[in-house]
């Protein structure tokens, strides 16, 4: 019996000569010194989206443990005072136009 070795090769991505002309394309246009700077930043948001995703799916595991699908966050109040003087000073000068007018 001969077993047959499955190709390494995934259909869709890039191989050897593939990859190395993005990494040329790459070094072309962003330059060789902010490379690891780009690749830095890049892991540090895939790990924050990782951290994002792993407390959703936590949360929502919560949820089907308990039962409770309720919103118990608070909703939003605006605190901000509403103030009339906006208004007056567009009124009264509206009302000053007119009468200058007639």
């Amino acid at each position: 019996m001969v077993a047959e070795i499955a190709p390494l090769v995934i259909p869709g991505v890039p191989g050897g000569p593939e990859l190395l002309i993005i990494l040329f394309i790459a070094i072309l246009l962003f330059g060789a010194n902010k490379i690891p700077k780009l690749a830095r930043s890049t892991g540090e948001a895939m790990g924050e989206f990782k951290k994002g995703q792993e407390k959703v799916e936590k949360e929502l595991e919560e949820m089907r443990e308990t039962g409770n699908y309720d919103d118990e966050e608070e909703e939003f109040v605006d605190t901000e005072p509403v103030t009339a003087e906006d208004e007056e000073t567009e009124t009264e000068t509206e009302t000053e136009t007119e009468t200058e007018a007639n």
